[in-house]
Protein backbone atom coordinates (compact mmCIF):
# COMPACT_ATOMS: atom_id res chain seq x y z
CA UNK A 1 0.00 0.00 0.00
CA UNK A 2 1.71 3.18 -0.85
CA UNK A 3 2.42 6.29 1.61
CA UNK A 4 0.61 9.10 -0.46
CA UNK A 5 -1.57 10.89 2.58
CA UNK A 6 -0.58 13.21 5.13
CA UNK A 7 -2.16 12.96 8.57
CA UNK A 8 -2.93 16.89 10.15
CA UNK A 9 -3.63 16.95 13.74
CA UNK A 10 -5.00 19.92 14.96
CA UNK A 11 -4.82 20.10 19.37
CA UNK A 12 -6.98 22.85 21.01
CA UNK A 13 -7.45 23.33 24.67
CA UNK A 14 -10.84 20.96 24.78
CA UNK A 15 -10.78 19.26 21.19
CA UNK A 16 -8.75 17.30 18.88
CA UNK A 17 -9.66 17.75 15.28
CA UNK A 18 -8.06 15.22 12.62
CA UNK A 19 -8.17 14.56 9.08
CA UNK A 20 -6.06 12.25 6.52
CA UNK A 21 -5.81 14.34 3.23
CA UNK A 22 -4.27 13.52 0.29
CA UNK A 23 -2.06 16.39 -0.31
CA UNK A 24 -1.76 15.97 -4.52
CA UNK A 25 -5.39 16.34 -5.03
CA UNK A 26 -6.93 17.55 -2.09
CA UNK A 27 -8.60 14.20 -1.49
CA UNK A 28 -9.74 14.19 2.21
CA UNK A 29 -9.70 10.23 3.00
CA UNK A 30 -11.17 10.72 6.83
CA UNK A 31 -12.00 14.07 8.89
CA UNK A 32 -13.16 14.22 12.84
CA UNK A 33 -13.36 16.02 15.85
CA UNK A 34 -13.32 15.07 19.79
CA UNK A 35 -14.75 17.75 21.90
CA UNK A 36 -15.74 18.79 25.02
CA UNK A 37 -12.31 16.89 26.06
CA UNK A 38 -12.05 16.07 29.93
CA UNK A 39 -15.71 16.25 30.65
CA UNK A 40 -17.98 13.92 30.83
CA UNK A 41 -19.93 14.82 27.79
CA UNK A 42 -16.63 14.24 25.63
CA UNK A 43 -17.33 12.69 22.39
CA UNK A 44 -15.72 12.24 18.83
CA UNK A 45 -17.42 12.53 15.00
CA UNK A 46 -15.97 11.42 12.15
CA UNK A 47 -16.94 10.79 8.52
CA UNK A 48 -15.57 8.57 6.37
CA UNK A 49 -16.39 7.63 2.57
CA UNK A 50 -19.47 9.63 3.18
CA UNK A 51 -20.64 8.30 6.28
CA UNK A 52 -20.82 10.03 9.58
CA UNK A 53 -20.65 8.34 13.15
CA UNK A 54 -20.40 9.40 16.19
CA UNK A 55 -18.62 7.69 19.84
CA UNK A 56 -19.02 8.71 23.16
CA UNK A 57 -15.96 9.05 25.55
CA UNK A 58 -16.45 10.33 28.57
CA UNK A 59 -13.84 12.31 30.50
CA UNK A 60 -11.23 11.55 27.86
CA UNK A 61 -8.51 13.58 27.54
CA UNK A 62 -6.26 14.43 24.50
CA UNK A 63 -4.10 10.78 25.10
CA UNK A 64 -7.23 8.88 24.71
CA UNK A 65 -8.98 10.42 21.75
CA UNK A 66 -5.51 9.91 20.08
CA UNK A 67 -5.55 5.68 21.02
CA UNK A 68 -9.32 6.43 19.64
CA UNK A 69 -7.86 7.94 16.65
CA UNK A 70 -5.40 5.11 15.85
CA UNK A 71 -8.02 2.60 15.97
CA UNK A 72 -10.03 4.19 13.57
CA UNK A 73 -7.18 4.67 11.06
CA UNK A 74 -6.93 0.92 11.71
CA UNK A 75 -10.31 0.11 10.99
CA UNK A 76 -10.30 2.07 7.87
CA UNK A 77 -6.99 0.90 6.27
CA UNK A 78 -5.35 4.29 6.36
CA UNK A 79 -2.83 3.78 9.25
CA UNK A 80 -0.08 2.49 6.79
CA UNK A 81 -1.02 5.09 3.86
CA UNK A 82 0.55 8.29 6.06
CA UNK A 83 3.78 9.50 4.80
CA UNK A 84 4.27 12.42 7.21
CA UNK A 85 1.93 14.20 10.22
CA UNK A 86 1.29 18.13 9.95
CA UNK A 87 0.61 19.94 12.80
CA UNK A 88 -1.56 23.24 13.21
CA UNK A 89 0.49 24.98 15.56
CA UNK A 90 -1.20 28.85 16.62
CA UNK A 91 1.73 30.40 17.79
CA UNK A 92 5.87 30.55 16.95
CA UNK A 93 6.63 34.18 17.89
CA UNK A 94 9.31 35.59 16.42
CA UNK A 95 10.74 31.89 16.04
CA UNK A 96 9.17 30.30 13.40
CA UNK A 97 8.75 32.86 10.10
CA UNK A 98 7.83 29.07 7.91
CA UNK A 99 6.52 26.01 8.55
CA UNK A 100 9.82 23.24 9.74
CA UNK A 101 10.36 20.02 10.22
CA UNK A 102 9.54 19.12 13.97
CA UNK A 103 13.39 18.13 15.89
CA UNK A 104 13.69 18.77 20.03
CA UNK A 105 15.15 22.25 18.91
CA UNK A 106 11.04 23.20 17.64
CA UNK A 107 9.77 21.74 20.87
CA UNK A 108 11.71 23.65 22.72
CA UNK A 109 10.68 26.60 20.77
CA UNK A 110 6.89 25.88 20.52
CA UNK A 111 7.48 25.53 24.30
CA UNK A 112 9.14 28.94 24.41
CA UNK A 113 5.89 30.54 23.17
CA UNK A 114 3.45 29.21 25.37
CA UNK A 115 3.18 32.43 27.33
CA UNK A 116 1.85 33.76 24.09
CA UNK A 117 -0.48 31.48 23.57
CA UNK A 118 -1.33 29.59 27.24
CA UNK A 119 -4.54 28.30 25.62
CA UNK A 120 -3.09 26.11 22.54
CA UNK A 121 0.46 26.05 22.56
CA UNK A 122 0.46 23.32 25.46
CA UNK A 123 -2.70 21.42 23.22
CA UNK A 124 -0.47 21.22 20.47
CA UNK A 125 3.00 19.80 21.95
CA UNK A 126 0.81 17.28 23.85
CA UNK A 127 -0.33 16.36 19.80
CA UNK A 128 2.93 16.46 18.46
CA UNK A 129 4.47 14.20 21.52
CA UNK A 130 2.05 11.41 20.96
CA UNK A 131 2.25 11.81 16.99
CA UNK A 132 5.72 10.75 17.84
CA UNK A 133 4.94 8.00 20.26
CA UNK A 134 2.41 6.68 17.74
CA UNK A 135 4.71 7.22 14.37
CA UNK A 136 8.03 7.68 15.28
CA UNK A 137 9.39 6.88 11.80
CA UNK A 138 7.90 9.53 10.06
CA UNK A 139 8.64 13.49 9.51
CA UNK A 140 6.15 15.28 11.70
CA UNK A 141 5.92 19.21 10.61
CA UNK A 142 4.54 21.88 12.41
CA UNK A 143 2.73 24.83 10.25
CA UNK A 144 2.56 28.00 12.61
CA UNK A 145 -0.51 30.35 12.57
CA UNK A 146 1.69 33.41 13.10
CA UNK A 147 4.65 32.88 10.24
CA UNK A 148 1.89 34.10 8.01
CA UNK A 149 2.25 37.58 9.55
CA UNK A 150 6.28 37.89 9.76
CA UNK A 151 5.58 40.13 6.73
CA UNK A 152 3.99 42.77 8.71
CA UNK A 153 5.97 45.72 8.49
CA UNK A 154 7.55 47.43 11.67
CA UNK A 155 5.06 49.94 11.97
CA UNK A 156 2.42 47.61 11.69
CA UNK A 157 3.41 45.20 14.81
CA UNK A 158 5.45 47.41 17.35
CA UNK A 159 2.84 48.02 20.17
CA UNK A 160 3.44 51.95 21.63
CA UNK A 161 5.45 50.78 25.03
CA UNK A 162 9.18 51.10 26.18
CA UNK A 163 10.75 49.56 22.97
CA UNK A 164 13.15 47.33 25.28
CA UNK A 165 10.27 44.98 25.83
CA UNK A 166 10.00 44.08 22.41
CA UNK A 167 13.64 43.98 22.04
CA UNK A 168 14.11 41.66 25.55
CA UNK A 169 11.63 39.61 25.33
CA UNK A 170 9.51 40.09 21.95
CA UNK A 171 6.27 42.23 22.68
CA UNK A 172 4.60 42.94 19.70
CA UNK A 173 2.00 42.13 17.71
CA UNK A 174 2.14 38.36 15.66
CA UNK A 175 -1.71 37.73 14.62
CA UNK A 176 -3.32 34.42 13.96
CA UNK A 177 -5.13 32.45 11.48
CA UNK A 178 -2.53 32.74 9.16
CA UNK A 179 -2.45 29.80 7.53
CA UNK A 180 -6.35 30.44 6.85
CA UNK A 181 -4.95 33.57 4.99
CA UNK A 182 -2.91 32.36 2.93
CA UNK A 183 -4.95 29.69 1.17
CA UNK A 184 -8.53 32.29 1.28
CA UNK A 185 -6.38 35.27 -0.09
CA UNK A 186 -4.85 32.83 -3.23
CA UNK A 187 -8.14 31.24 -3.62
CA UNK A 188 -9.99 34.96 -3.77
CA UNK A 189 -7.47 35.96 -5.92
CA UNK A 190 -7.79 32.94 -8.56
CA UNK A 191 -11.69 32.92 -8.48
CA UNK A 192 -11.60 36.79 -9.37
CA UNK A 193 -8.90 36.49 -12.19
CA UNK A 194 -6.72 38.72 -10.57
CA UNK A 195 -2.40 38.00 -9.94
CA UNK A 196 -2.11 37.09 -6.37
CA UNK A 197 0.56 39.81 -6.70
CA UNK A 198 -1.01 42.75 -7.67
CA UNK A 199 -3.70 42.05 -5.19
CA UNK A 200 -5.77 43.86 -2.28
CA UNK A 201 -7.80 41.18 0.16
CA UNK A 202 -9.57 41.81 3.15
CA UNK A 203 -10.31 38.68 4.72
CA UNK A 204 -12.58 37.85 8.13
CA UNK A 205 -12.04 35.16 9.38
CA UNK A 206 -14.89 34.55 11.47
CA UNK A 207 -15.44 31.68 14.21
CA UNK A 208 -15.50 31.20 17.74
CA UNK A 209 -11.82 32.38 17.59
CA UNK A 210 -11.95 35.42 14.88
CA UNK A 211 -9.98 37.65 13.59
CA UNK A 212 -9.41 39.80 10.16
CA UNK A 213 -6.23 40.55 7.88
CA UNK A 214 -5.41 43.03 5.38
CA UNK A 215 -3.77 40.74 2.20
CA UNK A 216 -2.08 42.80 0.19
CA UNK A 217 -0.49 40.93 -3.24
CA UNK A 218 -0.35 37.70 -1.28
CA UNK A 219 1.34 39.21 1.85
CA UNK A 220 -0.02 40.03 5.52
CA UNK A 221 0.65 43.28 6.04
CA UNK A 222 -2.13 43.97 9.30
CA UNK A 223 -4.15 41.84 11.12
CA UNK A 224 -6.35 42.49 14.13
CA UNK A 225 -4.80 39.83 16.47
CA UNK A 226 -2.10 40.54 18.06
CA UNK A 227 0.44 39.47 21.24
CA UNK A 228 -2.32 36.61 21.84
CA UNK A 229 -5.22 35.72 20.21
CA UNK A 230 -7.31 38.00 22.57
CA UNK A 231 -6.70 40.85 20.95
CA UNK A 232 -9.25 42.63 18.39
CA UNK A 233 -12.43 41.35 17.23
CA UNK A 234 -15.17 40.12 19.22
CA UNK A 235 -14.97 35.98 19.60
CA UNK A 236 -17.02 33.38 20.45
CA UNK A 237 -15.95 33.80 24.59
CA UNK A 238 -12.55 36.64 24.22
CA UNK A 239 -13.01 39.89 24.63
CA UNK A 240 -11.32 41.78 21.66
CA UNK A 241 -9.66 44.40 22.34
CA UNK A 242 -10.61 46.53 25.19
CA UNK A 243 -9.10 49.15 27.43
CA UNK A 244 -5.76 47.54 29.77
CA UNK A 245 -7.29 49.00 32.91
CA UNK A 246 -9.80 46.77 32.94
CA UNK A 247 -7.38 44.60 34.71
CA UNK A 248 -7.19 47.32 36.97
CA UNK A 249 -10.76 47.88 37.60
CA UNK A 250 -11.74 43.76 37.47
CA UNK A 251 -9.04 43.78 40.28
CA UNK A 252 -10.03 46.97 42.80
CA UNK A 253 -13.64 46.29 41.71
CA UNK A 254 -13.92 42.56 42.44
CA UNK A 255 -10.82 41.73 43.39
CA UNK A 256 -10.17 39.06 40.87
CA UNK A 257 -6.24 37.98 40.25
CA UNK A 258 -4.81 38.71 37.16
CA UNK A 259 -4.67 35.06 36.20
CA UNK A 260 -8.90 34.89 37.12
CA UNK A 261 -9.14 38.15 35.13
CA UNK A 262 -7.31 36.49 32.30
CA UNK A 263 -9.91 33.26 32.88
CA UNK A 264 -12.91 35.62 32.39
CA UNK A 265 -10.91 37.84 28.55
CA UNK A 266 -10.81 33.99 27.20
CA UNK A 267 -13.55 31.96 28.36
CA UNK A 268 -16.83 34.22 29.53
CA UNK A 269 -16.36 37.33 27.50
CA UNK A 270 -17.54 37.60 23.64
CA UNK A 271 -20.64 36.67 22.33
CA UNK A 272 -21.00 34.24 25.39
CA UNK A 273 -20.70 37.37 27.52
CA UNK A 274 -22.74 39.62 26.19
CA UNK A 275 -25.46 37.29 25.55
CA UNK A 276 -25.67 35.71 28.73
CA UNK A 277 -26.65 32.48 26.43
CA UNK A 278 -23.82 30.68 24.81
CA UNK A 279 -20.97 31.14 22.31
CA UNK A 280 -22.84 29.60 19.82
CA UNK A 281 -23.55 32.08 17.07
CA UNK A 282 -26.26 29.88 15.57
CA UNK A 283 -28.15 30.02 19.54
CA UNK A 284 -27.83 33.49 19.58
CA UNK A 285 -28.93 34.86 16.17
CA UNK A 286 -32.43 32.11 16.88
CA UNK A 287 -32.79 34.53 20.31
CA UNK A 288 -32.86 37.83 18.37
CA UNK A 289 -35.23 36.04 16.02
CA UNK A 290 -37.38 35.62 19.16
CA UNK A 291 -36.78 38.98 20.48
CA UNK A 292 -33.87 38.60 23.04
CA UNK A 293 -32.55 42.00 23.71
CA UNK A 294 -29.06 40.62 25.31
CA UNK A 295 -28.64 38.50 21.98
CA UNK A 296 -29.81 40.98 19.74
CA UNK A 297 -27.35 43.72 21.01
CA UNK A 298 -23.99 40.55 21.13
CA UNK A 299 -24.74 40.73 17.58
CA UNK A 300 -25.12 43.96 16.71
CA UNK A 301 -21.83 44.21 18.92
CA UNK A 302 -20.01 41.52 17.23
CA UNK A 303 -20.76 43.27 13.50
CA UNK A 304 -20.41 46.57 14.62
CA UNK A 305 -16.43 45.91 15.66
CA UNK A 306 -15.69 43.56 12.70
CA UNK A 307 -17.08 46.14 10.34
CA UNK A 308 -14.69 48.94 12.35
CA UNK A 309 -11.12 46.86 12.02
CA UNK A 310 -12.25 46.02 8.40
CA UNK A 311 -12.43 49.53 8.02
CA UNK A 312 -9.44 50.36 9.72
CA UNK A 313 -7.51 47.68 7.49
CA UNK A 314 -8.37 49.67 4.31
CA UNK A 315 -5.29 51.96 5.67
CA UNK A 316 -2.62 48.90 4.85
CA UNK A 317 -4.11 48.36 1.66
CA UNK A 318 -4.96 51.66 -0.08
CA UNK A 319 -7.75 49.82 -2.28
CA UNK A 320 -10.16 46.70 -1.91
CA UNK A 321 -10.22 44.24 -5.12
CA UNK A 322 -12.26 41.77 -2.60
CA UNK A 323 -14.00 41.46 0.85
CA UNK A 324 -13.74 37.69 2.15
CA UNK A 325 -15.71 35.88 4.39
CA UNK A 326 -14.86 32.56 5.58
CA UNK A 327 -14.57 30.60 9.16
CA UNK A 328 -17.65 28.38 10.35
CA UNK A 329 -19.60 31.98 11.00
CA UNK A 330 -18.30 33.91 7.86
CA UNK A 331 -19.23 30.95 5.57
CA UNK A 332 -22.48 30.17 7.09
CA UNK A 333 -24.34 33.16 8.43
CA UNK A 334 -25.73 35.29 5.95
CA UNK A 335 -27.22 37.38 8.65
CA UNK A 336 -23.79 38.61 9.84
CA UNK A 337 -22.42 39.31 6.34
CA UNK A 338 -25.28 41.22 5.48
CA UNK A 339 -25.09 43.31 9.01
CA UNK A 340 -21.50 43.54 8.38
CA UNK A 341 -21.86 45.26 4.77
CA UNK A 342 -24.47 47.23 5.47
CA UNK A 343 -22.03 48.92 8.22
CA UNK A 344 -19.73 49.44 5.25
CA UNK A 345 -21.58 51.37 2.67
CA UNK A 346 -19.06 53.85 2.44
CA UNK A 347 -16.81 51.20 0.48
CA UNK A 348 -19.41 50.64 -2.07
CA UNK A 349 -20.49 47.39 -0.77
CA UNK A 350 -24.20 46.66 -2.13
CA UNK A 351 -25.11 43.00 -0.88
CA UNK A 352 -27.41 40.47 -3.14
CA UNK A 353 -29.84 38.96 -0.93
CA UNK A 354 -30.55 36.10 -3.19
CA UNK A 355 -26.33 35.56 -3.62
CA UNK A 356 -26.16 36.27 -0.01
CA UNK A 357 -28.59 33.70 1.09
CA UNK A 358 -27.20 31.14 -1.27
CA UNK A 359 -24.33 30.63 -0.09
CA UNK A 360 -23.51 28.60 2.78
CA UNK A 361 -22.75 24.93 4.27
CA UNK A 362 -19.44 25.12 1.65
CA UNK A 363 -20.69 26.89 -1.10
CA UNK A 364 -18.43 29.85 -2.63
CA UNK A 365 -19.18 32.67 -4.73
CA UNK A 366 -19.52 36.36 -4.81
CA UNK A 367 -22.04 37.69 -2.81
CA UNK A 368 -22.39 41.56 -4.19
CA UNK A 369 -24.54 42.74 -6.81
CA UNK A 370 -22.91 43.51 -9.86
CA UNK A 371 -21.97 47.54 -9.40
CA UNK A 372 -20.31 46.50 -5.83
CA UNK A 373 -17.17 46.67 -4.19
CA UNK A 374 -16.67 42.77 -4.49
CA UNK A 375 -17.44 40.42 -1.18
CA UNK A 376 -17.53 36.80 -1.42
CA UNK A 377 -17.47 33.96 0.58
CA UNK A 378 -14.83 31.39 0.70
CA UNK A 379 -14.65 27.70 2.59
CA UNK A 380 -11.24 28.08 4.13
CA UNK A 381 -9.60 24.67 4.40
CA UNK A 382 -6.40 25.13 6.73
CA UNK A 383 -6.07 21.35 6.76
CA UNK A 384 -5.31 21.09 2.87
CA UNK A 385 -2.44 24.01 2.80
CA UNK A 386 -0.81 21.86 5.90
CA UNK A 387 -1.05 19.09 4.31
CA UNK A 388 0.94 20.50 1.47
CA UNK A 389 3.65 22.10 3.13
CA UNK A 390 4.44 18.68 4.85
CA UNK A 391 4.86 16.87 1.72
CA UNK A 392 6.81 19.81 0.58
CA UNK A 393 9.25 19.10 3.90
CA UNK A 394 9.50 15.61 4.19
CA UNK A 395 9.93 15.39 0.37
Amino acid sequence: MSKENILIINCGSSSLKFSVINPRDGDEKISGVAERLSTPEASVRWTFQGNKKMAEIPSANHFKVFSKLMDLLGETCLFDTIEGIGHRVVHGGETFKESCVITDDVIQGIEACIHLAPLHNPAHLIGIRTAIEYFPSLKQIAVFDTSFHQTMPEHAYIYAVPYEYYEEHGLRRYGMHGTSYRYVSAKAAEMLGLELSDSAILVAHLGNGASAAAVLNGESVDTTMGLTPLEGLVMGTRSGSLDPNVFSFLNKTYGYTLEEITDILHKQSGLLGISGLQNDCRVIEKAAAEGNRRAQLALDVFCYVLAKHLAGLFVALGRIDALVFTGGIGENSGLIRKKVLALMGVFDFYISDELNEKLRFGNEGVITSTDSTVAMVIATNEELMIAQDTAVLIS
